[in-house]
C-alpha cells in the first residue's frame, strides 16, 4: 500500500527554521513569492473536499494577515487538491501551514495557566498524581478523563 499526497507531484515547499523567521508579510513573500500570483478565480475553494474557503485565506495571505490565514486554514489536512487545480501554481497548504506556525509561535496569546502548569511539572509537583494515573486500569482512567475539569480559555 502506498499513501501519497494528492497531487503526488510536490508543491513548492520552502525550507526554513521557524525560530529565525519574523511573523511578517515579507516573510510570506520571501518564502512563497507565488502568493502574489493569485488570480482570485476560486478554483482552489471549489476543489477543496472539506469546503474550506481557500480563496479567502489566500486573499488574507496576500494582505499579510497571518492570523486570518491561520484561522481560515485551521482545518486544512493538506490533501493538495487545491494545488492540483490552481492555475497560478500556488502551494496553498504550504502557505497555510507556515502561517499557522508563525501564528502559534509569535502571534497567539500565551496561555498563562499552561505556563504555570509546565513550571509545576518541571518542579515535580505532580509526580505522585502522574504515577497514580499510570497505574490506573483503563476503564478507571477513561472515567477520570471524561469527568475532568476542562481548562479555562
Amino acid at each position: 500500500m502506498y499513501l501519497t499526497q494528492i497531487p503526488f507531484y510536490p508543491a513548492d515547499r520552502a525550507q526554513y527554521r521557524l525560530e529565525e523567521l519574523p511573523a511578517t508579510f515579507a516573510t510570506l513573500v520571501r518564502l512563497y513569492p507565488q502568493v502574489l500570483k493569485c488570480l482570485g478565480c476560486g478554483t482552489c475553494t471549489k476543489s477543496c473536499p472539506q469546503e474550506l474557503k481557500v480563496k479567502d485565506y489566500m486573499a488574507a495571505a496576500m494582505r499579510g494577515d497571518i492570523a486570518r490565514v491561520a484561522d481560515l486554514s485551521f482545518d486544512c489536512i493538506m490533501c493538495g487538491m487545491c494545488v492540483s487545480r490552481c492555475p497560478a501554481e500556488e502551494a496553498q497548504p504550504n502557505i497555510a501551514i507556515l502561517c499557522r506556525r508563525l501564528y502559534g509561535r509569535y502571534l497567539a496569546p500565551k496561555a498563562q495557566h499552561l505556563a504555570q502548569r509546565v513550571t509545576e511539572i518541571d518542579a515535580g509537583k505532580h509526580d505522585e498524581a502522574l504515577a497514580k494515573m499510570k497505574a490506573m486500569p483503563d476503564a478507571e482512567l477513561r472515567q477520570a478523563y471524561n469527568t475532568r475539569d476542562i481548562e479555562p480559555e
